[in-house]
């Protein structure tokens, strides 16, 4: 496919999502940019939360790491699915209970003003380098594919897909999201079954039962690990790791709880993230069956590239043909940026009503000050960015961030356990101080895990013992008096 070609599909297919926010941003409110003025059908909000919580990373990453992890993988997918159960029938009835526009603002209620300060700041790091992480594995593609043959640098390159972002969000913003996260779901779940199925006829497999056997039969689809529990993908650890990265990184994250705040009561919230729940463990399956399959390709011909380049090498080369080639770049430009759009729109507002407090400005400044702050994240995301492409090389993006969560957000799951599973008061001028020691003193024990724990190697578990951490902390500053939620 050639670059002309390339750009062209990029610039038809942004003209679309421009389209789609020229008609969903003509209520130019506040109230529509946070919430949607609460009126987004559940069925688009759960189909277009699929691309969101997958991303570039899982386009890219999950299938690039088949080799060197079989499907181990699936272990933390099957945690993922609890994990969204309990914030089906635990934290979104809490939210609508309060009527929350920031989920930040339980913590307020619950213990105070440091404390609601506290989990904003940790979600808005938290959420700034996951989105950054994304979109810097998008624009490494769009780099190869794209501006390498301009001698354009990477930095121009990232300023471009910001600026793509902010362009068809500045107005609309989640209410325009939930419409086109809808269509770029699509666009991402075509491109995988198209893939799957010109690798299933390259590598003479002809129909499901075929590709079926042919992934039962291999080693490299191997799911469950109990052999060794010093083994990062070992089953337990993996499992609950799911469970809990869910939980923070999506029940207690303003991004994706967001989208579930658009819907018009909790009943609809709960079928939401219910059916999207279970439809997210058959797509990624789909991922891991399209990693073993290019995996194959790539050893049958002899082809050799990094992780997170397997599926975009292949994709690209001139035999896969025009149209498989286009749908790749339809599905990758669809995953990253169905979950970077709704980061920059969280991240917009949960600076604007967690830090600043807009709704206490004057009435005529507030749209502004929103489209002010719309635009900072968007220079610092670029910033981020560029600092990633430094640090980051021949790595597996979706492992570093599911690292990088682990420590960002263990304070968060630390703050709502206490919250929601006991009754003390705590003397909230102290909770930034457990909020720093807490992922410092986890980082300390996993550089040291095997020295300390007997040879056992922490992994994703490490969010656990971050949340616990915290907890532990909030207790030593607890209060004796209780109080109760009503």
């Amino acid at each position: 496919m050639s670059t002309n070609a390339i750009i062209l599909l990029i610039l038809a297919y942004f003209s679309v999502l421009i389209l789609i926010s020229y008609f969903t941003g003509k209520e130019d409110s506040n109230e529509a940019f946070f919430k949607a003025n609460k009126s987004a059908p559940w069925y688009l909000v759960a189909f277009g939360m699929i691309g969101a919580s997958l991303s570039g990373v899982t386009f890219i990453s999950v299938p690039g790491a088949v080799e060197a992890n079989q499907f181990g993988y699936f272990q933390v997918v099957l945690g993922y699915f609890f994990g969204y159960l309990i914030i089906a029938y635990v934290l979104l009835p809490l939210y609508y209970k309060m009527n929350l526009t920031s989920i930040y603002t339980y913590l307020q209620e619950r213990f105070g003003n440091t404390s609601y300060k506290t989990g904003s700041v940790a979600f808005l790091i938290s959420r700034t380098v996951g989105a950054a992480f994304r979109l810097f594995l998008v624009a490494k593609v769009l780099q190869l594919l794209i501006f390498d043959n301009f001698s354009i640098p990477f930095p121009i390159t990232v300023i471009i897909t910001i600026a793509l972002i902010w362009l068809y969000t500045f107005r609309g913003g989640i209410k325009t999201i939930i419409f086109t996260d809808t269509l770029q779901t699509l666009f991402m779940l075509i491109s995988v079954v198209v893939t799957i199925s010109f690798l299933a006829t390259a590598l003479d497999l002809s129909g499901f039962s075929e590709i079926y056997y042919n992934v039962t039969d291999s080693k490299l689809s191997k799911v469950f690990f109990f052999e060794d529990g010093n083994n990062a993908q070992y089953f337990i650890k993996s499992f609950l790791a799911g469970i809990f990265i869910t939980i923070t990184i999506n029940g207690l994250d303003q991004d994706m709880m967001q989208k579930n705040l658009t819907c018009k009561n909790l009943k609809e919230a709960q079928k939401n993230m219910v059916s999207f729940s279970i439809i997210l463990v058959f797509v990624n399956i789909l991922f891991l069956t399209l990693g073993l399959l290019l995996t194959q390709y790539a050893a049958k011909h002899g082809i050799t590239a990094n992780k997170d380049d397997l599926f975009p090498t292949i994709a690209m080369l001139p035999e896969i043909g025009v149209i498989t080639s286009a749908f790749f770049l339809l599905g990758l430009i669809a995953a990253a940026y169905s979950s970077a759009d709704s980061a920059l729109t969280s991240l917009t507002t949960s600076f604007c009503i967690d830090i600043i407090e807009l709704n206490k400005k004057p009435k005529q400044d507030q749209k502004r000050v929103r489209k002010q702050i719309h635009v900072l994240f968007s220079v610092i995301l670029v910033i981020v960015i560029v600092l990633f492409d430094l640090l980051f090389k021949d790595v597996s993006v979706i492992w570093e961030l599911f690292k990088a969560a682990g420590y960002t957000y263990g304070p968060l799951l630390g703050l709502f356990a206490f919250g929601i599973l006991t009754k003390k008061h705590i003397k909230d001028r102290y909770v930034w101080i457990i909020a720093i020691i807490a992922p410092l003193v986890s980082y300390v024990i996993n550089m040291y895990s095997a020295e300390l724990l007997n040879g056992y190697k922490i992994g994703f578990e490490i969010l656990i013992i971050n949340g616990l951490l915290t907890f532990i902390g909030l207790l030593f500053i607890s209060k004796k008096t209780k109080i109760s939620i009503d």
